[in-house]
């Protein structure tokens, strides 16, 4: 059996030195794209104008955890004031410019950058100075509705209408001492954890050169609430209020903690620099973005002393930052690769019983442009992972096929999609019901289990769902199960903190986050370990969980039923609620650029008459119909 195997897989090679061939581990490729002595410069829309500076943050961890907001109900609600009784101090070109991703090149446009802040009439001039056109940055107009208040309006994701929750800005010509008032007038999620206390962060220029401070949690009278616009549409807004430190000073807003992809090739630049991570961790390109940026991929495993004990290995499937705005969930990539490319005694031990394929930013383009949940396609990339439109969505279906191609040859264990959840605390994970295979039943809730026990000031194994609705079939996590890989999961982390242990009711940092990259680590240690008593000790306790919540949804629906016996007649989605949180559905369908290419189509039919429509929609079309059409 196992010589079957090993003729079967494309891993392996055969060294044929005297007499009969010799198999051995196929050796990753090496990475080929990113120089030893320089970074790719980003590729952008040729649309979208970029400044030339370089913004880099220090990282810093506070000594003291940083606690929630805690709401007075005395909170303003400013009404919006807009354009006609503001002014206009920052304005950029709106996501909806083009309607369609066309091309791209290093800086965006090569027309001269315009001025999109107003000048300064003079040195006592108090107008705050706003920028966002920088990687990742997002703000696309600011008005300044009293001395020190300004409305700010979010940019769309670019080729949408839609989506508008990350933020990450630059001010400058600040003042000390004075009380600012910020408010964002067009967010679209009914629910936010800015409503249970979430604060923005801030970052100084000055207080990082002087003092060695980062990013942090500020902000006052924080409110989140609805709105109606006079065209009758329900937006949101998000209010705060605060006092720079320093005057004159240049200073940060973000979401979260940004982690942009200048920051990810300085981290694989590190990796690509230290000879002895080469021994076990090969970085090559997976594949080009629809912009042309690199995806990269890497492969993490100790060198086998066989090519019996190599065939035997099972696989590991790490991904983050398919959605671009949740960078927590690249501070928890970046927490795992720190761990596994260590010289721990477990990093090691991992390394030898597992080979771990790694895509640290599925949508770079995402990332580049500030966006917060599609690519340049204008649509979620996790809503796409069935699709077979390599062209449009190329991240994603080469990944999918990078996996598949990783299953011909070998069992993959475990495979994890890393996300930020903007509406619930804590740290939790959606998997998907084994209901079918009765030997493994609740075996998909193991894992999570596990890691809960071993952080349990941050897990929340009751936040945890295992449904598989209709709407998410297009999501890595149920592709991926239905491609046969039982524990399939999508973790998600919140933008805010925890509610659990002693340090309850504060914000996470990214230390925090990448302390789960490290847990992560140490639970698949627990999960494979040849000693089954906690995995049994978990399976039990699993099904006496489940048996009291099904035994109370029945009660409350007045039926007695016994389940002490088989399984096999209860649907556990009946007592779960959804993994509802995100509104991505609504980016389902075919790309931007194939629908402008639709209508391109219907407008020419319209003009010609048909026997020149005849000879003209095949070659105008044709294209449209390879990628939609099947």
């Amino acid at each position: 059996m196992m010589e079957t195997a090993l003729l079967k897989s494309n891993q392996l090679m055969f060294d044929h030195p005297e007499g009969p061939g010799i198999p051995r581990l196929r050796e990753p490729r090496n990475l080929f794209s990113l120089p030893h002595d320089s970074l790719l410069a980003p590729l952008w829309p040729v649309e979208c104008e970029v400044i030339k500076d370089y913004i880099h943050h220090i990282e810093w961890v506070p000594p003291e955890p940083e606690p929630f907001y805690q709401p007075t109900e005395n909170e303003m609600a400013p009404e919006v004031m807009g354009e006609d009784r503001g002014t206009v101090v920052y304005v950029i070109d709106p996501a909806t410019k083009g309607t369609c991703f066309t091309g791209s090149r290093v800086g965006g446009s090569k027309e001269p950058i315009k001025s999109a802040a107003v000048s300064l009439r003079d040195p006592e001039d108090t107008t705050l100075l706003f920028e966002s056109r920088f990687e990742s940055g997002n703000l696309q107009k600011a008005v300044r509705v009293g001395k020190y208040e300004y409305e700010l309006t979010l940019r769309t994701d670019l080729y949408t209408s839609k989506y508008t929750q990350w933020y990450y800005f630059r001010i400058q010509n600040t003042r000390k001492d004075v009380t600012y008032r910020f408010t964002i007038v067009n967010l679209m999620k009914a629910k936010s954890l800015y409503s249970v206390g979430m604060k923005p962060l801030l970052y100084s220029e000055k207080d990082a050169q002087s003092h060695g401070i980062g990013w942090r949690r500020e902000g006052s009278n924080i409110k989140y609430y609805k709105y109606n616009t006079e065209d009758g549409q329900t937006l949101y807004c998000l209010t705060w209020t605060f006092r720079f430190p320093h005057s004159h000073d240049t200073c940060y807003f973000a979401h979260f903690y940004p982690y942009t992809y200048t920051d990810l090739q300085h981290y694989l630049m590190t990796l690509v620099k230290n000879p002895l991570c080469s021994q076990y961790c090969k970085l090559r390109p997976l594949c080009r973005s629809l912009a042309g940026n690199t995806v990269y991929l890497l492969t993490i495993t100790n060198p086998s002393k066989s090519a019996i004990a190599a065939a035997a290995k099972k696989a590991i499937v790490l991904s983050a930052r398919v959605h671009p705005g949740e960078t927590n969930s690249s501070w928890v990539m970046r927490g795992f690769l720190d761990f596994i490319l260590s010289d721990s005694p477990d990093a090691r031990l991992l390394r030898d019983l597992f080979i771990f394929k790694v895509v640290p930013m599925l949508n770079p383009d995402g990332v580049i442009v500030g966006n917060y949940r599609c690519s340049l396609a204008g649509r979620d990339l996790n809503r796409n992972y069935r699709t077979v439109l390599k062209e449009s969505f190329p991240c994603i279906w080469h990944t999918r096929a990078m996996i598949k191609r990783v299953l011909e040859d070998r069992e993959v264990l475990l495979y994890c999609d890393f996300h930020g959840h903007s509406r619930k605390n804590n740290i939790f994970m959606y998997g998907c019901n084994n209901k079918y295979a009765q030997e493994r039943l609740f075996h998909e809730r193991i894992f999570p289990l596990m890691l809960s026990k071993n952080i349990p000031d941050k897990f929340s194994f009751n936040s945890c769902k295992f449904q598989v609705q209709k709407c998410k079939e297009g999501t890595g996590r149920v592709v991926m199960w239905r491609m046969g890989i039982v524990n399939s999961y999508t973790m998600e982390s919140t933008f805010s903190g925890t509610t659990l242990g002693n340090n309850n009711n504060s914000h996470f940092t990214y230390e925090d986050l990448k302390s789960l990259g490290y847990h992560v680590c140490d639970t698949l240690l627990d999960f494979c370990d040849p000693d089954r008593s906690k995995f049994q000790q978990c399976l039990s306790e699993l099904k006496e969980l489940l048996k009291q919540k099904i035994q109370r949804k029945l009660s409350e629906l007045g039926h007695v039923q016994n389940i002490d016996g088989t399984w096999s007649d209860i649907s556990l989605s009946d007592v779960e609620s959804s993994t509802s949180g995100s509104d991505s559905s609504q980016s389902d369908g075919p790309p931007a650029h194939l629908l402008n290419m639709d209508e391109k189509v219907r407008v020419i039919h319209f003009l010609v008459n048909k026997s020149t429509w005849k000879n003209i929609k095949t070659s105008i079309s044709w294209s449209l119909v390879m990628e939609w059409g099947h």
